[in-house]
């Protein structure tokens, strides 16, 4: 029993020590508590309001471009830059900044702007920029210190000028990158410096305030300048666009897309930023090491193009443009556009000239005799005239027309043998009845003839000639529209395609609609967004499937858009077939229509020769638009020859493909020489 009770009397004394110290414990907290809010409080108040947080942002590369095939068409090169941020700065201490920064790394000065040059003189040579002007002088004359200080500039010789040696040159372009960039914001100097001036800086970032080494990127084309014009640029935002960017979250020293794809998906492609976050007094002190907020890349798109068959195409136009480079009136000109007529997937567009692939959608020719599947399907489809009727095809002088004739007398045509051998005469009796007008009858009297052009553009218009195309690139131009002549010979001229102007891409879709049986689908060149994978040559998940946009359906009979398929195809393969020389014995069956429009280059008579084309012609997979402005008269089949091997090139690669970086397995054109038997006017 008194065992029970010293065991109860231990517990209680244990249980009141704990209790003490547990309040003695709390005391001393409430005690800290008190010191540092009443005592230290105004102090450490000081100290919270004397600390800065800092946030640098650290760019996230953009999302990777892809062919159709998974090959990495546009990458991220990742580089060292030198930046530069000015918190308001005096002008002499970023001189100071960029004389030392000019130890390790040198900039070159492309163009010197005289303003800033005297600028910069002014500050270097401080008293005989203050004797330029004296202070009573400048009171004589009522002068502001802003108008003083312009006047002082204006009075600096060039003599003057010439005392910058070459290292205060170098100078001075450096201190000309600090002032241009935003105040507070981190600039960029100088991009892509070696990982050996990267690192001196470094170790010299004490001695170079306002100075950092960021980890960058920039765009890496992988195949040069292959589809340069529709991938697009990269640059600072424009400063028409400066207010939209900002409200979009966007820093003022970023860079966006600035043309065609890198601006049209922008929103998709840009990375997402990181940034490193100071902590630092007033004094520039860092009170704790940066934390590190990592961004990530933006999302990757896989376009349509073949980038093999690109290459090929390239190589083809440029093989057949130079062969013939002399015969060429103006600068050698040619465009190729590829396509599936029924998705609309662009697999490879290029062109020889200064505006290269984008020409393809955004330069206008007059196209010829290709266009006149149309003119024919629009005789029918009005009922001026029908299958089974045919017209003497000769010489027409008619009254307020030029003479018009086909490229020879071709005699009596119907619609078959008219695209077969391109008579000009079928499609501008097509012209005259669809306004009333009678050879030999009417005379002069055209009556209401400006109908006539509305009739025609509206058949057009439905196989996408003369409107946008609805390809997902901007810029695209709709040609240009002769408009309502009052000479009602232009007309007839229209018909056959030598009035209205057509870009390539217009063509392309053009003769799709035909092979797709009067289905018109919108190009596109971009076919899926996807997250970026893992690595450059992994793809992520997809996030957007884009799918084809039908745009309308030819509203004609069906049996009639038929007739005109048979006469495409007896243009490749019929007996007096204006191209059936170039298409003799292929392993693949093609449809398609020559093309020749007269035109004036340089004050010069030429012609633009075009082609497009479509296989194989029971099933069409692929389509094809070739367009050659501005050649002599005197030489024709280039256009044609470029199709061909195009054609070649795309079902040779249907056996074996190689890669498009596989520079020795490209196809090379045809050897042999094509000779029509018709004039250079075929067509």
């Amino acid at each position: 029993m008194q065992e029970k009770k010293t065991t109860k009397n231990t517990f209680t004394i244990r249980l009141n020590l704990l209790f003490f110290l547990v309040f003695i414990l709390f005391s001393g907290l409430i005690l800290r508590l008190g010191v540092v809010q009443i005592v230290q409080g105004e102090e450490y108040q000081e100290q919270l309001v004397r600390t800065v947080n800092v946030s640098v942002p650290v760019e996230a590369p953009r999302g990777l471009l892809y062919d159709r095939f998974g090959n990495v068409l546009v990458d991220n090169k990742r580089l060292f830059t030198v930046t530069y941020t000015n918190r308001r700065t005096p002008q002499r201490e970023m001189i100071e900044t960029a004389r030392k920064l000019n130890e390790y790394i040198t900039l070159v000065p492309a163009r010197v702007n005289e303003r800033d040059l005297k600028e910069y003189w002014s500050l270097l040579y401080p008293e005989e920029y203050e004797e330029k002007l004296s202070i009573e002088e400048a009171r004589e004359l009522e002068l502001t210190d802003s108008e003083a200080h312009l006047e002082r500039l204006s009075r600096i010789s060039e003599e003057e000028l010439n005392w910058l040696s070459e290292e205060e040159m170098e100078v001075f372009a450096l201190w000309r990158e600090f002032n241009v960039g935003f105040n507070n914001l981190p600039h960029k100097v100088k991009i892509d410096i070696t990982y050996e001036e990267a690192a001196r800086i470094m170790e010299n970032l004490e001695d170079l305030p306002g100075i950092d080494i960021i980890r960058d990127s920039e765009r890496r084309y992988i195949y040069d300048n292959s589809l340069r014009g529709v991938f697009g640029n990269v640059g600072a935002i424009p400063r028409d666009d400066i207010d939209f960017f900002l409200a979009n979250g966007y820093e003022r020293n970023e860079e966006v897309g600035r043309s065609y794809l890198e601006a049209q998906y922008e929103s998709v492609l840009r990375g997402r930023r990181g940034y490193l976050e100071n902590a630092m007094d007033l004094s520039g002190t860092f009170l704790k090491n940066p934390e590190e907020h990592l961004g990530s890349r933006g999302s990757d798109l896989v376009l349509t193009f073949d980038m093999e068959l690109q290459k090929h195409v390239e190589n083809i136009i440029d093989f057949w443009v130079e062969e013939f480079e002399a015969n060429f009136i103006g600068n050698p000109d040619a465009y190729v556009v590829v396509k599936e007529p029924h998705t609309g997937d662009i697999l490879a567009m290029a062109g020889y000239s200064p505006s290269g692939d984008i020409g393809t959608f955004t330069r206008g020719f007059e196209m010829g005799s290709a266009i006149k599947g149309a003119t024919v399907l629009a005789g029918f489809d009005t009922g001026v005239i029908n299958p089974y009727e045919s017209i003497f095809d000769r010489t027409l002088n008619l009254p307020g027309a030029r003479p018009v004739s086909s490229w020879r007398t071709l005699g009596y045509v119907n619609h078959l043998s008219a695209l077969e051998q391109s008579s000009n005469i079928y499609m501008i009796y097509i012209a005259m009845r669809m306004i009333g007008y009678i050879p030999g009858v009417s005379g002069t009297n055209w009556g209401n003839f400006y109908r006539g052009y509305d009739i025609l553009r509206s058949y057009y218009a439905q196989f996408g000639l003369g409107v946008e195309t609805g390809i997902d690139l901007p810029n695209e131009m709709t040609g240009i529209n002769g408009g309502n002549s009052r000479e009602p010979g232009q007309l007839l001229f229209l018909s056959f395609g030598q009035f209205d102007t057509y870009t390539p891409m217009q063509l392309a879709q053009y003769v799709s609609t035909i092979a797709n049986d009067g289905y018109r689908i919108a190009p596109r060149v971009v076919k899926e967004i996807r997250e970026p994978g893992t690595g450059r040559e992994e793809l992520g998940q997809v996030t957007q499937q884009l799918n084809p946009k039908v745009l309308n359906k030819l509203d004609v009979n069906e049996n009639h858009l038929q007739e005109v398929q048979r006469g495409f195809w007896m243009v490749t393969n019929g007996n007096r077939g204006t191209a059936r020389e170039f298409f003799r014995n292929k392993p693949y069956e093609v449809a398609g229509k020559t093309g020749t429009a007269q035109v004036f280059v340089n004050g010069k008579e030429a012609n633009n020769q075009t082609f497009v084309a479509y296989a194989p012609f029971e099933n069409p997979e692929v389509a094809i638009s070739v367009v050659v402005p501005g050649i002599s008269k005197h030489q024709s089949g280039v256009a044609n020859r470029i199709s061909r091997d195009v054609l070649d090139a795309y079902f040779k690669l249907k056996e074996k493909r190689n890669g498009p970086g596989n520079w020795d397995a490209l196809i090379e054109p045809t050897d042999e020489e094509a000779e029509l038997e018709f004039s250079d006017e075929a067509g």
